[in-house]
């Protein structure tokens, strides 16, 4: 059990943690399509997933923990059951379409990095979210 609160840091940590990883087999498999268009490609990909996606989920589970009425919570609580659903479906995805080879290295290079920045970003401003509030 946790403050509520502390449920922001769980979050930061669990989102950096991902964006690392993710963005590491993006920028590992850069090494062959280093390019002017990939870079671009790969900044598209982190815009919309940071502003369609991870931006509004930030702001969502931010307020909704805010709002929890006990002080002690579950640390898992950091997220709700369709947002875990939502992340377990990505990463069983992103396993399965490396493992199998379902897509092409440069596509792996080009979005995995886009979005393993945008997933850091997110943990990022969970982090910051943790420690304005705490100043308040």
């Amino acid at each position: 059990m946790v403050k509520k609160l502390q449920l922001l840091l769980v979050a930061s940590l669990v989102w950096l943690f991902a964006g690392f990883n993710v963005a590491k087999i993006g920028i590992d498999a850069y090494r062959s399509y280093l390019g002017i268009l990939n870079i671009v490609l790969s900044i598209l990909v982190f815009l919309i997933f940071w502003f369609m996606i991870f931006g509004p989920l930030v702001k969502k589970h931010t307020q909704r923990i805010s709002e929890l009425n006990e002080e002690m919570q579950f640390f898992l609580n950091f997220f709700d059951g369709k947002s875990f659903s939502i992340m377990a479906i990505m990463i069983l995805g992103g396993l399965g379409i490396r493992k199998f080879q379902l897509l092409p290295e440069q596509f792996i290079a080009i979005f995995y990095s886009g979005l393993g920045i945008a997933l850091f970003l997110a943990g990022i401003v969970f982090g910051y979210n943790y420690f304005n509030t705490n100043r308040k």
